[in-house]
């Protein structure tokens, strides 16, 4: 009986990586200090593994930007725009296929399944040659081998490699699935190697698995591993989580490999579809500790799940978390501010591998020998059960007595947009941001000096006002047509919401990783949710107040403070959505009362947020669009109302993001080359939208050129007349400096094109 983790946060309990990784990019450090700082990392995670009283540190899981992007780099998968010629892929050219150069294009990045965390999207084409192209794995390998571990080492599996990419070749007979015979001998030599340096297992993770894989895709997974199987190779643990993979029961026991791992967290009925007939040579590792979110586990319930699973396969169980700890924060020792009480109700990563520890445990030497665990462990589930923290009536009430008509804007949108022009006066092809400006020395230093009780908060509205100022004037200088006050004064998009909620609780480094150097903090919804006061109105009215130009007041969605947050588990997810939407719908009402004439209700999580399976996807659709209908709806026919969405797959749902009923929506597209525009899926859209015309997640500045060819694709998709010209996302993450002659290309491209369409003029 075998106690691991499918992967553990790479990201350093203090934020180590982020640290190092940006000095590396801005030339303070070499490589030699990044990779101290890295090895430092993962030195600390296998020994809190081996601590914990794992039987195997899991090897292959850190990464210096994302695992994806390190399978893209180890198999020699590296567009020709790198300037890539064999060999090994060096660090310079690994963080330019995240980051862009300014000769290439950064890849496309978008969500890694449905969390909240982004991987780079591998490119294929005809002329992809898989070799083995880096020797990180190995080396980390023979790292912790020579610190005295047992490893398990773990892979990104052929299939979802595969699946995950997108095919990059005009011809239209290219399929990337073809590509499966040139990676294959390249997976065999990986495990060949592993094998040499004798680690104990390797974990080959399929998570293409759970979602709806085609036929001729499942005949290719048992193909593909039944020529593995002829490699000289460790134990192999298939790994699969996100959601079930029942249906492919049949199919995985019966494929060459040495063990399977299923997520009972997220899809707890599967098990019954492999005990049926699972094979008496294979072990099975079961996830009965969520990786994904932060409640104690209730021990007891996993112990039942898992004595079911015992007579089954007996010792040949494995326990783990349901998926990788990598959406899990580190460590609550590291919480000083939480109270007793809800801290309680926690477990991060480190306690998550104890409370494996302590199952395999109760398997193995008997329920005595973690007695105070369990009954820990019980205390806590009534605890969190009969809180009255949790439970507000009035609340709940409120949710229950919503109508129809709380969801509908009282006018089609052909009424409003008459009015609204008439309103804002806008010419064609108006230019925008998407509501962020950068996040400077200033803002970060007075932000930390409020937190240490060094300034007062009236010195910190003071610069923060004088930030606002800053983005005005120079949002004014660039000719922006619609203004954004910057949000200077926030520290994240849903952070900042949650703070001025009721039901919501925060941590001090509770840090996760959603891609590269960029981590958030997410808040806990740990019970009913409501707006005891106006939290975005007084800096959206000081920025109106600096401008005669219209200026969007800009909020956060109930979708997105729901996806990006901790949510409670003790009831459905959607009405936790719908009582976040209240408390933004009274926002938006209080920022129309003030004059404000654009409304932005930001939904990046919305795609996101759909369920890994198609079956599923309509009752998502119906309470996620209910729930951004109750925010936006409250507003009078002359208030535009806009969203935003970013680096996830739309094309699938442009008709439920239609049914959002936005005046305009605002989508990121550059780094996908307007894939969204060539599918045609966009000319459907009914109202007004914007298509990202450069990437924000880049240091580099487009020219006029390159932003007036995107908008040339964009003006022969869409009517002109309903196009509107930003950047992909917000721009918090970059400097003044890359910012201003990037908008200010943006706003030139934007007049070439009124010039080309002069008759709208």
């Amino acid at each position: 009986m075998i106690a691991h983790t499918l992967g553990f946060p790479r990201i350093g309990p203090k934020r180590e990586l982020k640290k190092a990784l940006e000095a590396h990019w801005n030339g303070s450090i070499g490589e030699p200090e990044l990779h101290d700082v890295a090895r430092r990392i993962r030195a600390q995670n296998w020994a809190l593994q081996k601590d914990a009283g794992l039987d195997y540190v899991t090897v292959g899981d850190f990464s210096y930007y994302d695992h994806v992007l390190d399978t893209s780099a180890m198999l020699g998968a590296v567009p020709a725009r790198f300037g890539f010629r064999g060999g090994n892929v060096a660090a310079p050219t690994y963080f330019a296929m995240a980051r862009g150069t300014a000769d290439a294009g950064a890849m496309e990045m978008t969500k890694w399944f449905d969390t909240n965390y982004h991987y780079i999207v591998p490119e294929f084409n005809e002329t992809t040659q898989p070799a083995l192209c880096a020797t990180k794995l190995f080396d980390e390998v023979a790292e912790a081998k020579a610190l005295g571990h047992a490893v398990k080492a773990v892979v990104l599996g052929p299939i979802t490699f595969l699946r995950l990419g997108k095919d990059r070749d005009a011809s239209a007979t290219f399929s990337r699935l073809s590509l499966l015979d040139r990676l294959l001998p390249v997976y065999a030599q990986i495990l060949e190697r592993l094998s040499a340096l004798d680690v104990a297992a390797v974990q080959i993770d399929e998570p293409a698995l759970v979602a709806d894989l085609p036929d001729d895709w499942l005949v290719e997974l048992e193909r593909a591993y039944a020529e593995l199987a002829g490699a000289v190779h460790p134990p192999i643990l298939l790994a699969t989580y996100f959601e079930s993979v029942s249906d492919h029961a049949r199919t995985l026991v019966r494929i060459p490999v040495q063990g399977l791992h299923l997520d009972l967290v997220r899809a707890p009925q599967q098990l019954d579809a492999f005990l049926r007939e699972y094979p008496k040579d294979k072990f099975l590792s079961l996830g009965v500790v969520d990786g994904r979110n932060l409640w104690r586990t209730d021990l007891s319930a996993a112990l039942a799940t898992l004595k079911r699973a015992r007579p089954v396969v007996d010792d040949w169980l494995w326990i783990a978390p349901s998926c990788s700890l990598l959406h899990a924060p580190i460590d609550l020792h590291l919480e000083s501010r939480l109270d007793d009480g809800l801290k309680s109700w926690m477990a991060f990563s480190v306690q998550k591998l104890r409370e494996v520890s302590v199952l395999k445990r109760a398997l193995t030497e008997g329920e005595a020998a973690v007695a105070d665990e369990l009954a820990g462990s019980r205390a806590v589930a009534e605890s969190r059960r009969t809180s009255k923290r949790i439970h507000d009536r009035a609340v709940k009430a409120r949710v229950a007595t919503l109508t129809g008509a709380d969801a509908r804007r009282a006018a089609s949108f052909a009424e409003r947009r008459v009015l609204q022009r008439d309103r804002l006066k806008l010419g064609p092809f108006p230019t925008t941001t998407i509501g962020s400006f950068p996040q400077t020395a200033t803002i970060r230093e007075a932000r930390a000096q409020l937190r240490r009780g060094e300034i007062s908060t009236a010195d910190y509205d003071r610069i923060m006002k004088s930030e606002i100022e800053h983005a005005i004037a120079m949002q004014e200088q660039i000719g922006l047509d619609v203004l954004v006050h910057g949000e200077a004064e926030r520290n994240d998009m849903v952070e900042y919401f949650g703070e001025q909620m009721q039901g919501f609780a925060f941590t001090q480094h509770a840090w996760v990783q959603s891609y590269g150097s960029r981590y958030v903090k997410p808040p806990i919804i740990f019970g009913d949710v409501s707006r005891p006061a106006p939290m975005t109105v007084p800096w959206i009215a000081f920025g109106q107040s600096l401008t005669r130009k219209p200026l969007k007041g800009m909020l956060t969605g109930p979708v997105t403070i729901l996806q990006w947050s901790f949510v409670r588990d003790d009831q459905p997810r959607s009405e936790t959505a719908l009582q976040i939407a209240l408390a933004i719908r009274d926002e938006v009402s209080d920022l129309e009362r003030a004059g404000v004439p654009i409304i932005q209700i930001d939904e990046p999580a919305f795609r996101e947020g759909l369920p890994l399976k198609h079956k599923d996807w309509p009752a998502y659709v119906e309470w996620a669009t209910r729930a951004f209908r109750v925010a936006s709806s409250g507003v009078g026919h002359a208030t535009q109302i806009h969203t935003h969405m970013c680096y996830a797959e739309f094309n699938e749902i442009l008709d439920a993001i239609a049914a959002l009923d936005a005046d305009v929506i605002t989508i990121e597209s550059s780094r996908s080359q307007m894939e969204l525009l060539e599918s045609g899926a966009a000319a459907r859209y009914p109202n007004e939208i914007g298509p990202g015309v450069y990437d924000i997640h880049s240091p580099r500045i487009p020219s006029v050129d390159e932003i007036e060819a995107l908008l040339d694709k964009a003006a022969r998709v869409l009517p002109p007349e309903n196009l509107w010209v930003n950047p992909d996302c917000g721009l918090k993450t970059r400097t003044w400096e890359e910012v201003i002659p990037a908008l200010t290309n943006m706003v030139e491209a934007a007049r070439r094109l009124r010039e080309k369409h002069a008759s709208l003029v």
